[in-house]
This record gives C-alpha cells, structure tokens and sequence, in this order.
C-alpha cells in the first residue's frame, strides 16, 4: 500500500501599507502561485476579502514576510507585519510564521518592471519557506 506524505496547503502574504499580496503553494508541488493583490488603507486590509481566500483555500499554514534590513536589523514595517500575522492567526486560527522577506520585492521588480508586484513577492515568500522551513520565526 503506497503511504502518501501528509501535505500542507499554504498562503503567503507580503504585507504593505497600501496593498497586500497574496500567493499561494503546497508542499507536494512545491510550487508557489501568485493569487491575488489586495488593498490594504495604512496595513488594514480588507478582512473580507481575506476571510474569502481562507475559506476557498483551506490552508494549513499562513507564511507572512518579515520585513529586514540587510544588516539583520528589523525594517520599519516589521512590527506592522508581526502584528497582521498575529492577528491572522486569532482570526482564523490557523498557524502563522514569518519568513525573511529581505530582497523579494527587488527580485518581483526586476521580473514585473513598472507593474504592482506584490503578489509576485507573496511568491517568492512561499518559495523561501518552501526552501527551508526551518528558518521561519513566530510572529
């Protein structure tokens, strides 16, 4: 009888200000997709919205980007960040972590020049994890 690993549905979130990108992966493909950008006013996003993405994916784990300098040292967003994954994680009572987002919005310009690329970065978050869960952080 052949034993299938368990898998675990994830969504990643580049959280901003002013838009909050959305992608989504699991750990059998091993493949990240961009899902959605939503609007966020001063990094309140639109909780319904949210909750739709949720309730349609089912995730196992929600990985949230943790904005850091490149000298190891908390970007100004980051405690906004912790805060949005922690208030996910009340919310919908599903596990948070965050990864390292350092570089990941420079790489999503670079592919999408001139374009709105935060679901791009929500990506390139879930491939990170993807790469080494054991780097992620509690919010």
């Amino acid at each position: 009888m052949l034993k299938y690993a368990h898998h675990k549905a994830l969504i990643g979130f580049d959280f901003g200000l002013k838009r909050i990108g959305v992608a989504t992966a699991n750990t059998i493909t091993r493949i990240a997709t961009p899902l959605t950008i939503l609007r966020a006013n001063n990094g309140v996003p639109d909780w319904v919205a949210v909750s739709r993405i949720i309730d349609e994916w089912t995730p196992d784990l929600l990985v949230i980007g943790l904005p850091v300098n490149m000298d190891d040292s908390d970007g100004e967003l980051s405690s906004r960040a912790k805060k949005f994954a922690r208030r996910l994680s009340t919310r919908f009572h599903k596990r948070t972590v965050m990864i390292d987002e350092r570089l990941t919005s420079c790489e999503a310009k670079r592919i999408r020049p001139g374009e709105k690329i935060d679901d791009l970065a929500a990506t390139f978050i879930l491939e990170t994890w993807l790469n080494a869960p054991s780097s992620a952080s509690d919010p």
